[in-house]
C-alpha cells in the first residue's frame, strides 16, 4: 500500500487522509472500511470521508489541514480544479501505467486484457483533465504471463510507493522535471463492466487467457454450459494454454481431463482449466467439475 510508505518515508509527514465513505461490501453487504482508512486511523491520522469533494465546506475543510501537496491514488473520483488549487505544490496522482498509455479507471485490468508485456506507474502533476498532467517519474514493469489483476495490482502498489517517495524526496532537494504527456499517444483504460465477463471461445486461447487474467478477481469470468435442461453459468479462474488443436474443433467443446484441469477448446489451441466454481456452488477442481457434472473423469 502506497501509504505504508509514505508513513516511513522521512521527506513527508503525511497530515491526514481522505478516502471515499465506507461502503457495504460482501456477500452480507456490511459497510467495510477501506484498509487505507484502517491504515491511518492505525497512526493516528485524520481521516475524512466526505460524499464528495465540490461543496465549499468540503474545500474549506481541506485548506485546514494546511498540506503543502496532496497525493491522489486510486481515489476514483475526478478532482475538481478548485481542489487541486488548494495546496501551494498541487496534486500529484500515482498512476499504474506509463503514461499517456491507459488513461481512466482501470489501467492494471485493460493492459492484462491486451496482452501488454510491460506496465509500470507514473508519477503525474495533476491537472484538470483525466490522467492528462505533466509525467514527473516513471518506472516500468513487465507483466508476466501468468499475472493476473490482483497480482499485478500488488505488485504496482509496491512500486507505486517506492516512486512516490522518490518523487517527493527530489521534489524536495530539486532535480524533478516536468514532461508534458505526448496526447496524440494516448490509450484509454475504461471501468470494467460486469457484462464484460461472459468468455468466448471462439478467439484464440492467448486471448481467452489475457481475458480471465484481467478480470480475476473482479467482476470475474465465467461461460455457460448445458446440462441437459438446466444451462449452468461456470465461474472460472485463470488456467493454461494447452496444445494446438485440429482445424474442425469446434470452440467451446470439452476435450477431456489433464490432471486436474478439464480442457476446453479454443479457436487454436486448448484451454486447460484448474479451478472453477460452477454459480451458487462451491469452488471446485476442473477434474472434480468433469466427473460431477460432466460425468467424465477420463
Amino acid at each position: 500500500m502506497v501509504l505504508r510508505h509514505l508513513l516511513d518515508a522521512t521527506d513527508a509527514e503525511v497530515v491526514a487522509v481522505v478516502t471515499q465513505p465506507d461502503r457495504p461490501a460482501g456477500r452480507g453487504q456490511r459497510c467495510q472500511s477501506a484498509p487505507v482508512k484502517v491504515l491511518a486511523l492505525e497512526h493516528g491520522l485524520t481521516v475524512l470521508q466526505p460524499e464528495t469533494l465540490k461543496t465549499p465546506e468540503v474545500h474549506e475543510a481541506l485548506r485546514q489541514l494546511t498540506a503543502d501537496l496532496f497525493v491522489v491514488v486510486a481515489y476514483g473520483l475526478l478532482l475538481p480544479q478548485d481542489v487541486l488549487h488548494i495546496p501551494p505544490l498541487g496534486a500529484i496522482n500515482v498512476h499504474a501505467s506509463l503514461l499517456p498509455a491507459y488513461r481512466g479507471a482501470a489501467p492494471i485490468q485493460r493492459a492484462i486484457q491486451d496482452g501488454a508485456p510491460v506496465t509500470g506507474i507514473t508519477i503525474m502533476q495533476m491537472d484538470a483533465g483525466m490522467d492528462t498532467g505533466d509525467i514527473l517519474l516513471q518506472r516500468a514493469l513487465a507483466i508476466g504471463i501468468h499475472d493476473t489483476a490482483a497480482s499485478l495490482h500488488d505488485e504496482l502498489a509496491q512500486l507505486g510507493g517506492r516512486l512516490l517517495v522518490e518523487a517527493l524526496h527530489r521534489l524536495r532537494h530539486g532535480g524533478l522535471l516536468r514532461l508534458p504527456q505526448d496526447h496524440s499517444r494516448a490509450t484509454y483504460a475504461p471501468k470494467l463492466r460486469k457484462e464484460e465477463g461472459l468468455l468466448c471461445w471462439e478467439r484464440p486461447a492467448l486471448t481467452v487467457h489475457n481475458h480471465i487474467r484481467a478480470f480475476h478477481p473482479w467482476p470475474g469470468t465465467w461461460f455457460f454450459w448445458q446440462d441437459g435442461d438446466r444451462t449452468l453459468r461456470i465461474n472460472v479462474h485463470p488456467g493454461t494454454i494447452g496444445d494446438p488443436l485440429p482445424s474442425h474443433t469446434l470452440p467451446g467443446s470439452f476435450l477431456g481431463v489433464h490432471g486436474d484441469a478439464i480442457a476446453i477448446a479454443c479457436q487454436d489451441r486448448a484451454y486447460l482449466i484448474e479451478h472453477l466454481t460452477p454459480e451458487g456452488g462451491k469452488p471446485m477442481s476442473g477434474r472434480a467439475f468433469a466427473c460431477g457434472y460432466l460425468r467424465s473423469c477420463a
